[in-house]
């Protein structure tokens, strides 16, 4: 079985790892240059999407940024999964909010800026404190805004209005600020016959607007809430693959923040962590396999290594703890690689993360130190 993955980056390069055992072989195709690359070595295979797609019994995407036109010409070969409806969901949040509004589940109030008298609507109809998010290419905090004070409209509006004008059918999302006491997700795969299995849920925490630490945790009754979101939002879709849905957590209430139509960051954990990782399970869906236990096996979290392209050496030696690199040139803020560190309980895990922080950089990994003084105290 032969995927082709639209998108180079760290998430095909994974895929292609998990799909080995299965004899399923991954290329990638680089949609900013047209280049057919091996996911793993970035060695050039070919070029030309008509090749690409000629070549690939099932067609798949790594991330959402794809634009239409290869979205298009991958769904008229009858192979693209999940399907481009739920990858430009992904990729435009209005088309996002609507879908969430459709399938009936829980979000923010919202309202499209498209003009400074549609922002004037949205703090009418939203109300200040609110965020503020482009509706296209804004990830990881950037191409958002936060409006706390009502003397800050006009100097937000300038900036938001130089994005707006900034590319083709952009706009701006303004939500309702959710003083929320914690952000979780949750990933699951739906197959193609409709059945679905998720992973347990996922405590996120990020710094400056990107995921640092992700622990898997057990909580019953936000789990339930989770699952009946996702069953609704997939359903919606008739999606096929890895799903993952971002949650604040208000009070015990869980209100969808965004979704991800593909692996995701916070899934990186059942690499070490559950019977399935997400990856495998995202190429057994999408090639018609039944889907793999998504079974806790390992108390996991996963901690993301930014803009850092060495580690100290002792973190090999230390028990449950795995490096996973990306093979990226280093960059500022740059997602360079994870660790995954398992525990056979949770106490364990705690301590493990604890000794983490007393040979990792506490500039570099802001999450970890946090952790383990808020363990220690």
């Amino acid at each position: 079985m032969h995927v082709l993955a639209l998108g180079s980056g760290q998430l095909a390069r994974m895929m292609s790892l998990a799909g080995a055992p299965l004899n399923i072989e991954l290329s990638a195709y680089d949609v900013s240059n047209g280049n057919i690359v091996h996911p793993l070595t970035q060695t050039v295979l070919g070029s030309g999407l008509d090749n690409a797609i000629a070549n690939a019994d099932v067609i798949t995407a790594e991330f959402e940024h794809i634009p239409h036109h290869i979205l298009d010409l991958c769904e008229q070969s009858g192979k693209f999964l999940p399907s481009t409806a739920a990858i430009k969901a992904g990729g435009d949040r209005r088309i996002e909010k609507a879908l969430l509004d459709n399938a009936g589940v829980r979000n923010a109030k919202y309202a499209v800026i498209n003009t400074r008298e549609d922002f004037t609507h949205a703090i009418e109809h939203v109300g200040i404190p609110m965020v503020l998010k482009s509706a296209l290419g804004g990830y990881d905090g950037k191409g958002q805004w936060r409006l706390k004070d009502a003397a800050d409209i006009e100097t937000i509006w300038l900036q938001m209005a130089d994005c707006i004008a900034s590319s083709d059918n952009q706009a701006i999302v303004a939500e309702q600020f959710v003083p929320f006491q914690r952000e979780v997700s949750l990933v699951g795969a739906r197959g193609k016959d409709g059945s679905i299995a998720v992973y347990p849920l996922a405590e996120n925490v990020h710094t400056n607007g990107v995921l640092s630490l992700s622990t898997a945790i057990a909580d019953q009754a936000l789990q339930e809430q989770a699952q009946q979101m996702f069953a609704a939002v997939a359903g919606s879709l008739d999606y096929v693959g890895v799903l993952a849905l971002e949650f604040f957590d208000l009070d015990g209430q869980l209100l969808v923040n965004e979704i991800a139509p593909r692996v995701h960051n916070s899934g990186h954990w059942t690499q070490q962590g559950a019977e399935t990782c997400q990856f495998e399970n995202h190429l057994r869906a999408v090639c018609g396999l039944p889907l793999g236990s998504t079974k806790l096996v390992r108390e996991t979290a996963m901690i993301n290594i930014l803009g850092e392209d060495t580690l100290p050496a002792e973190l090999l030696s230390m028990p449950g703890c795995h490096i996973h690199w990306y093979g990226k040139e280093k960059r500022a803020g740059r997602k360079m690689g994870h660790i995954n560190v398992s525990g056979d309980y949770s106490g364990e895990l705690q301590r493990r993360l604890c000794a983490l922080a007393e040979v990792l950089d506490g500039e570099a990994f802001p999450a970890v130190h946090d952790f383990a003084k808020q363990f220690s105290a």
